[in-house]
């Protein structure tokens, strides 16, 4: 049953992108900044949580779990350092899925033919 409140889950989030981005004047940059705030306004009211709890991994796929992950490092690490702790965890926390992104985005780019 967890997967296919997964794959909802993240269809929806499809949905809701797609929608906003043909009757919106939105750029696919827009979209994506709007997915990481919601994800980090979730994760402050403690919603994210209870949704990664029924839909299991399907909520660590969309952009806004990076939203939360931004959230929770920046609270976790105003807890334990103060002002200093949100930038450093907050980088500490997000750095290796910043690389993977951009070593990945990197090979894509060798394998493929962009366009001008």
């Amino acid at each position: 049953m967890t997967y296919i409140y997964s794959f909802l889950f993240v269809g929806l989030v499809c949905l809701i992108a797609q929608l906003l981005f043909d009757n919106l004047n939105l750029t696919n940059g827009h979209i994506t900044s709007i997915f990481v705030i919601l994800g980090a306004l979730l994760g402050f009211f403690g919603l994210y949580d209870k949704i990664s709890y029924y839909v299991g991994s399907g909520a660590s796929v969309p952009i806004m779990s990076f939203g939360n992950l931004l959230y929770k490092a920046a609270y976790y690490g105003y807890k334990s350092e103060g002002i200093i702790g949100i930038f450093s965890n907050m980088l500490q926390t997000t750095s290796a899925g910043i690389t993977a992104a951009i070593i990945f985005s990197f090979i894509c780019a060798i394998f493929s033919k962009p366009k001008n």
